[in-house]
């Protein structure tokens, strides 16, 4: 499998750029004759969706495809996929697979019309929406409900789990949308999959993956920056309490539906929520803003051993009444025979917890809306050469599969062999390849470093940086996105912009969390063309993935460096593990993650040859310290601002660029694209 290297035909670019891109015209990657690994870290605008799209289209081979996001996903499938065969004139049969939470479940559907959850009028409203949609979907992909909220609360009431799923023994299994998507791939040439769906049958083999593997010859990892930390949610133990009230509650209902009388079923319900509560109470106050307890002696940091060890016996004790409830009646339904099988399921886990943790592997208690105890490997690299590299080699009579791997992102790391990226995904002998962008950042974007802000976590840091953001939207009218590490800085500056902006009626001020996040993008998107500028300040999700080219977006503000939070038990876990070796956790663990993060956060402001644009980094640590160099070296090659008077003068100069664009277009007859602007991210 070849590919042809986007270099070739790309437009001229500065020489810092040139030189990052420079390579062979043509470059094997991953030959499906002798299969093998390749990484490949390719900036923005380099066109790397159809640099592997297109080679492993011409291949003749049977292609998986995973993102990192159901979006991603939807858009490879919907738009970049249709196009490339059409283009191509290929036969190709393509599917899409999501997890089962993605799917309406028809058995769940008629189950959630008696659901007393519905008495509001909204909730009903929306579920009729649903059941008139029900009646025309082949798909049953909810992504084709925009208008549903994906916080609704609906959702969880009408689709399944792996929990609460029948399996055959539903009466809906004939027209089951999940079985339908699943046959579905195993008959396609080319299938598109997400990171969660592959690490999750990875972890329990329920997702159909096992039988589709197999016969894949080219696997494709797009966003791959996201993997290991998507793994390691999937390949350890969790347990927690929405869990538990979820099985209390179906484990009621189906008793009263189908065994009303033979069992107390109010009484072993009540005794599973009682202490699953008290299991919650254990964590006190320590709910908000979702802290993780480290847990590396008998109970969480901070709590009770005596009363956290009592709680957890209560708890195992309470799911072990719940399975004596249901043996004398698991053959006489099929519902009863599931619940059986999640009793089970949940008391070993239960019983996990009370032993203590193996190392390496790390434990922890998540507190937030609900409680979740967490046990987790350090990352995936063992499991990726285990059960992902090497599948296959187990039988020493079978032929060697012949698979290429492909992992690809913008952003893997901030040195040559990507080791950010590598090492803990186990690629540490892939071959890997560095693509600089095409685009001219010199010429084309600016970076500036406050330097008379105060340092975070001086109390006024949030509410400096939210006055630096007012005066710069002013003068842009908008057109600004403020990236927050944490949810306390969004709320702060967010709030503080609001106040100052939001009464005025020339700017509107989004904010993440008040709104479903794509009608926050698509409000974004619109810009000063809807009647009011924009600016959007988020976290979280709104680092990566978040696509605006053009001017509505010309101002990246981004409150401090993103490094990992030093009190986290995994981030703690895994600094340990480099001291260990001998190795500097600040320089080998938290310098490279700042410097991934701030690239991700970064690449949302320059995202087609034609976007200008300038990134704000509110942490003076960035010009003072040692390690400021090396992480401005991680950014693309931005033209350097030195003073606020700079600054200023880069923003008139957007405006005043933006005004010659306007006039430009308004005085000029419609023309068709350039050839050259072939790149899609």
């Amino acid at each position: 499998m070849r590919l042809s290297h986007p270099a070739a035909h790309s437009p001229a670019r500065p020489t810092r750029s040139r030189r990052a891109v420079s390579r062979p015209r043509w470059r094997a990657l991953s030959p499906v004759e002798d299969g093998g690994a390749l990484v490949v870290e390719a900036g923005t605008g380099v066109g790397k969706t159809f640099a592997y799209l297109v080679p492993a289209l011409l291949s003749g081979e049977r292609v998986l495809l995973s993102t990192a996001t159901k979006t991603l996903q939807d858009q490879l499938f919907g738009r970049d996929l249709p196009r490339l065969i059409r283009s191509l004139g290929l036969p190709l049969r393509c599917a899409l697979l999501k997890g089962r939470g993605s799917y309406l479940c028809l058995h769940r559907l008629d189950s959630a019309r008696h659901d007393p959850a519905l008495r509001q009028r909204a909730a009903q409203r929306d579920l009729a929406k649903i059941e008139l949609w029900a009646q025309v979907t082949r798909s049953g992909d909810l992504a084709e409900l925009p208008e549903l909220d994906e916080r609704s609360p609906l959702i969880p009431l009408v689709t399944s789990t792996r929990d609460n799923c029948l399996g055959a023994q539903c009466p809906k299994y004939r027209s089951c949308h999940v079985n339908l998507a699943r046959r579905e791939a195993l008959a396609a040439d080319v299938v598109v999959i997400n990171h969660h769906l592959f690490f999750a049958d990875l972890a329990v083999r329920e997702s159909g993956m096992a039988e589709l593997l197999p016969s894949v010859r080219i696997a494709v990892f797009d966003e791959a920056h996201q993997l290991n930390e998507t793994g390691v949610q999937f390949l350890g133990v969790r347990l927690g309490t929405g869990q538990l009230l979820d099985f209390a509650h179906d484990l009621l209902a189906a008793g009263l539906q189908f065994a009303r009388g033979l069992v107390d079923w109010q009484a072993v319900a009540a005794a599973l929520e009682q202490a699953t509560r008290e299991l919650r109470l254990c964590a006190g106050g320590r709910s908000a803003g979702g802290s993780r307890l480290a847990w590396n002696e008998a109970a969480p940091e901070g709590l009770s051993a005596p009363v956290w060890t009592a709680a957890l016996a209560a708890l195992r004790q309470a799911l072990a009444r719940a399975l004596e409830a249901l043996d004398p009646v698991v053959e006489s339904a099929p519902d009863f025979a599931r619940l059986a099988e999640r009793a089970a399921q949940l008391a070993e886990r239960a019983e996990h917890f009370a032993e203590a943790c193996e190392p390496p592997a790390v434990r922890w208690v998540e507190a937030g809306a609900q409680l979740r105890l967490i046990e987790s490997p350090l990352d995936i690299a063992d499991t990726m050469r285990d059960r992902v590299l090497r599948q296959g080699l187990e039988q020493p009579d079978a032929e060697p599969p012949r698979r290429s791997w492909i992992f690809t992102s913008a952003t893997l790391g901030d040195e040559a062999r990507l080791r950010w990226f590598t090492e803990p995904c186990g690629l540490a002998d892939a071959e890997v390849l560095r693509l600089g962008s095409p685009f001219d950042y010199e010429a084309r974007a600016a970076v500036y470093v406050p330097q008379q802000l105060a340092r975070p976590g001086d109390p006024d840091h949030s509410l400096q940086v939210a006055a630096l953001v007012e005066a710069a939207a002013r003068q842009l009218g908008g057109r600004t996105l403020v990236l927050t590490t944490t949810l306390r800085a969004l709320r702060s500056i967010g709030d503080a912009l609001q106040q100052r902006l939001g009464f005025e009626g020339g700017i509107e001020v989004l904010m993440q969390g008040q709104g479903p996040k794509r009608q926050l993008m698509e409000r974004f998107r619109q810009g000063s063309g809807a009647g009011r500028g924009c600016v959007l300040v988020a976290s979280a999700s709104f680092w990566e993935g978040v696509d605006v080219p053009g001017d509505a977006l010309q101002l990246v503000v981004i409150d401090k460096l993103p490094f990992p939070p030093p009190g986290d038990p995994l981030v703690q876990a895994r600094a340990r593990r480099l001291e260990l070796d001998g190795r500097s956790p600040f320089n080998d663990y938290f310098v490279p993650e700042a410097a991934v993060a701030l690239k991700q956060g970064a690449g949302r402001l320059i995202r087609s040859e034609s976007d200008r644009g300038v990134l704000v980094i509110c942490d003076p640590r960035l010009a003072s310290m040692g390690y400021g160099r090396r992480l401005l070296a991680a950014l693309p090659p931005m033209r350097r601002l030195r003073s606020e008077a700079e600054f200023l003068q880069a923003l008139i100069d957007l405006n005043a660029a933006r005004a010659d664009v306007t006039r430009a277009a308004r005085a000029a007859p419609a023309t068709r694209a350039s050839t050259t602007d072939w790149t899609w991210a």
